[in-house]
């Protein structure tokens, strides 16, 4: 348990100092008779080795015998005019448009991305 704990305060200090867009969980054994053949996510699905997929908030996600790594699948737009434009997620696209406020059919220049 502790060494648990130790784990989450590293995570939260190194998520919090970074620009991370990525997590990775422990291995959480999936077993086939008393053979080891995946990994469980933190939902409780089942996923096989060397296998990738993508989770409804936009995360790809792949298991490993080391665990499940996960990384978002867009990227965040950072230098813009903010006070002409508006970032709006599409979750269907899993991608950030920016647009101006007072008409969004009015896209606008990013200079950055982030992610």
């Amino acid at each position: 348990m502790k060494t648990f704990l130790a784990c989450l305060l590293v995570l939260s200090v190194s998520v919090s100092v970074s620009n991370a867009s990525c997590y990775f969980l422990p291995l959480n054994p999936v077993k086939r008779d008393d053979e080891i053949i995946g990994c469980y996510d933190m939902k409780g699905e089942p996923h096989e080795f060397n296998t990738h997929w993508k989770t409804k908030d936009c995360l790809e996600c792949s298991c490993s015998n080391s665990g499940i790594s996960c990384c978002t699948a867009y990227a965040t737009p950072v230098n813009f005019d903010e006070e002409k434009c508006i970032s709006i997620f599409n979750n269907t696209a899993c991608a950030y448009e920016v647009v101006e406020k007072a008409d969004h059919s009015k896209t606008c220049e990013v200079h950055e991305w982030v992610g």
